[in-house]
């Protein structure tokens, strides 16, 4: 894609400026050349032709807007003379057929993965610190201050300070320079080096503002999510606080665990505040099962899986004009290499499905899967609508700075991210991923919300496509981020793990792109690669309490 300009598809109307284009410049678009009329920023796009009030604007081969104003043909397309507009949509499937890409260079491949009893294979393997209220915050605190260094994981801090040492030294008789010249500090990477569980990757502290208060469906859902945090094949047990008297019932979650689970039988401890002697015999108690809880994590150990364990979580933020042509349908060539080899691609995010259901549902393999997503596409735009919002206000101002002007347009390029495949399973937020094969998953698009949702669900690992760069991560999956230009992945080469702007460039086709994408994800599944999220600590976890988020 080396040119300095590109059409999508053939039915589009609109162009892409892959380059900054200047006034005067002239473009040859299917035999025909334009003159452009006006400056093109990169990355957005200007009119094939003219266009009337009211005519229709299409790009990715759907309709994205209608034109406001008239649009001379090689003029900018902008929010002044464009508004949002998206297709109608039936809950009628058409003929679908579809045609795998060439998996063969990865069959046979596995990665190394912690085996759980329910057949699932962690990509991780964490132990859970959760309260069921937000009042027992303090004591997930006081927990994370016991725990976390002294058994050699994460730290906020860039270096711990040894005072025992110095402590050791002076009970041992030590002289003044002995004392002084003992080392102190310890680093991040000394302390992770120090690891007591080596086979534990981490303790995760899931505080939230939820729990009690507020309706009691938010605590239901909360409760769902939780237990789907605990059955998730990157957790091997949890330690859960409970205040007593909260909507979120210690009971309530273990109804939820149940659910997904009957014969679960990892080890999950429950702590109730208001049943026990004080605070300190409740944070003693949880210390201990923790710690009794992590010599049974460790004794775990990574082992081959096929990769049709792999459950991964297709996300975006933080997009721009790129992303819909460069890192979104290479990773969707990737999602479809995974359901070549008996995978499972997740895609969420619904108010970014805005204008594609058609295509969506006519993948669906079930019209009940069909009915389904239609019903949650048409219930969510009409409680945003109710509110005084609507799917057309999702592009945020640094959406529109860097070229996606309406939610269709940033939508049709978000769908990328699923590939081509069909739909084998349609699921609500909080339900769990049983069918492999591309999932679509009902979550906002937010984007920790949306993670939090992928995880939740069963998510062993996501890719999080991004043009203008974010550091979100997971507290239990590793969020493995990927830019769409080559620009912001050498500016935030701390938080990107993956570069997709060579396909803009020309470096990559979006299918080599794709190649790319899942053998990096081999990688990090088997911990042979940290995700950067991870080396940066980022933990969001943020629940959905089924309100209007966008």
């Amino acid at each position: 894609m080396s040119k300095n300009y590109v059409q999508i598809d053939p039915k589009d109307n609109i162009i892409v400026a892959i380059t900054a284009l200047e006034k005067g410049t002239v473009a040859t678009i299917q035999g025909s050349e334009i003159v452009l009329k006006e400056n093109i920023k990169q990355k957005h796009k200007f009119a094939l032709n003219d266009f009337k009030v009211g005519d229709e604007i299409f790009m990715y081969g759907v309709l994205i807007g209608k034109a406001l104003l008239p649009i001379p043909q090689g003029c900018a397309i902008t929010i002044e003379n464009v508004k949002h507009a998206s297709a109608e949509f039936s809950d009628s499937t058409e003929k679908f057929t579809w045609t795998a890409p060439d998996a063969s260079k990865f069959e046979g491949r596995t990665f190394n993965g912690y085996h759980r009893a329910d057949g699932s294979v962690g990509t991780g393997n964490y132990w859970l610190i959760i309260p069921l209220t937000f009042c027992e915050n303090r004591n997930i605190d006081v927990l994370d201050g016991a725990l976390t260094e002294k058994l050699g994981y994460e730290t906020k801090k860039d270096f711990a300070v040894d005072t025992d040492a110095l402590i050791a030294q002076y009970k041992a008789g030590a002289s003044t320079d002995e004392i002084f010249n003992t080392p102190i500090i310890t680093t991040k990477e000394e302390i992770a080096k120090n690891r007591l569980f080596p086979n534990v990757d981490g303790i995760k502290f899931l505080k939230h503002d939820g729990g009690c208060g507020g309706i009691r469906q938010d605590s239901e859902t909360l409760c769902r999510l939780l237990a789907g945090y605990i059955t998730n094949p990157n957790v091997a047990g949890a330690t859960v606080f409970s205040l007593g008297c909260q909507n979120a019932q210690i009971e309530m979650l273990q109804n939820a665990i149940a659910a997904i689970d009957p014969n679960c039988t990892k080890p999950v401890h429950y702590l109730e505040q208001q049943k026990s002697a004080s605070e300190r015999h409740l944070i003693e108690e949880a210390v201990k099962h923790t710690f009794l809880g992590l010599i049974e994590a460790n004794k775990i150990e990574r082992k081959p899986a096929p990769l049709s364990k792999l459950v991964l979580g297709l996300e975006c933020g933080g997009s721009d004009g790129f992303s819909g042509i460069s890192a979104n349908p290479a990773l969707g060539y990737a999602s479809d290499l995974l359901v070549s080899l008996g995978g499972t691609p997740v895609l969420s995010e619904f108010p970014e499905l805005n204008g594609v259901e058609q295509d969506l549902i006519n993948r669906c393999v079930s019209e009940d899967d069909a009915t389904k997503f239609s019903k949650l596409m048409r219930s969510y735009s009409a409680a945003a609508v109710a509110v005084g919002s609507g799917f057309e206000n999702n592009p945020s101002p640094g959406n529109i700075k860097d070229g996606l002007i309406t939610d269709a347009m940033k939508s049709a390029g978000a769908a990328k991210k699923g590939g081509t495949s069909p739909v084998t399973s349609v699921l609500d937020y909080t339900e769990k991923i049983t069918k492999p094969g591309l999932n679509l998953l009902c979550t906002p698009g937010n984007d920790v919300e949306s993670t939090t949702g992928l995880a939740g669900s069963g998510c062993n690992v996501v890719v999080f496509t991004t043009g203008l760069g974010t550091p979100t991560g997971n507290p239990i999956i590793p969020v493995l981020k990927m830019s769409s230009n080559t620009h912001l992945f050498e500016k935030m080469n701390d938080i990107i793990d993956i570069n997709a702007g060579t396909v803009i460039t020309g470096e990559d086709t979006i299918e080599s792109m794709g190649e790319k994408i899942l053998e990096h994800i081999i990688q990090v599944a088997s911990g042979v690669i940290p995700a950067k999220a991870v080396l940066q600590g980022n933990n969001d976890f943020i629940p959905w309490k089924r309100g209007i988020s966008l």
